[in-house]
């Protein structure tokens, strides 16, 4: 770790092991578990069992709670190594990395004595839910709204592609105050059990093969009592990317696991398949794009652990752009990796055998979510760049 830019050139030992260690775990389970587990419509709880008993589920939040004490660059690793060995657990991004960081950064004593511990052991799990229909994420229309009623709070309104609802305990669900329609935005984050009376989800869809599911969600006068408030009403966009930039970060660990996964089953498969003299891989044509696949990957990668060193080092504008850098590449990379993967194969790379064809959608969600690959480039021509805005 080099204290002058507070990013990681090599790996320490310790996150070499943890690689290791969790690269152990995915291979006890792979890619056929988790398709098995999607294909029946059931959750990877064994997988998500194990991973909490080593300590990999907790390992960002704090000690005093039951966690390992690290950061998102330790919990990176854990879903990237899972990704690579075809088992990455999704729920990953969003109940340890999203909502564990906020609660364990903005929450009150009693919200991380209530919610801390469960994260940490794999016992409890959240939802996240900001997304609108009409706003996307953007988080200047979000329409959900928080009004005051006594000492209570009243929440109303739509959230749409929200990960895994219907195992959540509870969704950390992002309104704006009401005087927040005036102009001013305030961003305010509510625990919102999941049977909570007026709080109902529909399932959405979905062409994507995984065990977790989307849906669409709908708060009719929500009541909630004060202590679901999460941090303080007025800190607004601190409180709502503690969040958001340890979710890009995870984005692009899961985006370059599956490249690698992908990536991997592809050099396996070059190196065995011979149709003339040679195995095919010692076709240029075939190695090349393979060995670029492999090098964007790792780009992404040293981009990923730039943004997690930032992030836990508590550089929160640095990591802003870092996050939302290191999910684009990985993005990027990982669309190409899995399509070259898939192009290796030929006709053996769309069949349920080799499981690549699956991924050639999954590989899409790491360039449409949490945002959008076109919104980053808005982020980075105008904060980074400063260049004008054309909205």
């Amino acid at each position: 770790m080099s204290s002058a830019t507070g990013t990681a050139v090599s790996e320490t030992q310790e996150h070499q092991d943890l690689r290791k260690a969790v690269a152990a775990l995915g291979q006890k389970y792979g890619r056929a578990y988790l398709a098995r587990v999607a294909d029946e419509g059931g959750h990877p709880d064994e997988l998500w069992a194990d991973a909490a008993r080593l300590g990999y589920l907790g390992v960002n939040l704090p000690q005093e709670y039951g966690g390992g004490g690290g950061g998102i660059a330790e919990l990176s690793i854990v879903l990237e190594e899972l990704g690579a060995a075809g088992c990455p657990l999704l729920m990953m991004v969003v109940s340890p990395a999203i909502c564990g960081t906020v609660i364990a950064r903005f929450g009150t004593d009693a919200q991380k004595r209530a919610w801390l511990p469960g994260l940490a052991d794999g016992s409890r799990t959240m939802a996240f839910g900001i997304t609108e229909p009409d706003a996307g994420s953007n988080s200047h229309r979000i329409t959900t709204t928080a009004r005051r009623d006594g000492d209570d709070w009243i929440l109303s309104g739509r959230k749409v592609f929200i990960s895994g609802v219907d195992i959540a305990d509870a969704t950390l669900i992002v309104g704006r105050t009401e005087d927040a329609r005036s102009g001013r935005l305030k961003p305010c984050l509510f625990l919102v059990p999941r049977e909570a009376p007026g709080f109902s989800r529909t399932v959405i869809d979905m062409e994507l093969r995984a065990a977790e599911k989307q849906f669409e969600l709908v708060l009719d006068e929500v009541r909630l009592p004060a202590d679901a408030l999460v941090g303080d009403e007025d800190a607004g966009l601190l409180q709502l990317f503690a969040g958001l930039n340890p979710e890009r970060i995870m984005t692009a660990a899961f985006a370059i696991g599956m490249g690698r996964h992908a990536l991997a089953t592809a050099v396996d498969y070059a190196r065995t398949r011979q149709v003339w003299k040679e195995p095919i891989g010692a076709h240029q044509a075939v190695a090349h794009p393979l060995a670029q696949a492999h090098i964007e990957l790792e780009l992404a990668r040293l981009m990923m652990q730039k943004a997690a060193a930032l992030y836990d080092a508590g550089d929160d504008m640095g990591a802003g752009e870092a996050a939302n850098m290191a999910k684009y590449a990985a993005g990027e990379a990982c669309v190409r990796a899995v399509d070259q993967s898939v192009h290796t194969l030929g006709g053996n790379g769309l069949t349920r055998e080799y499981g690549l064809a699956s991924l050639i959608t999954a590989s899409r969600v790491a360039r449409i979510a949490p945002v959008s690959r076109e919104m980053i480039l808005n982020f980075i021509s105008h904060q980074t760049l400063g260049l004008p805005k054309s909205y």
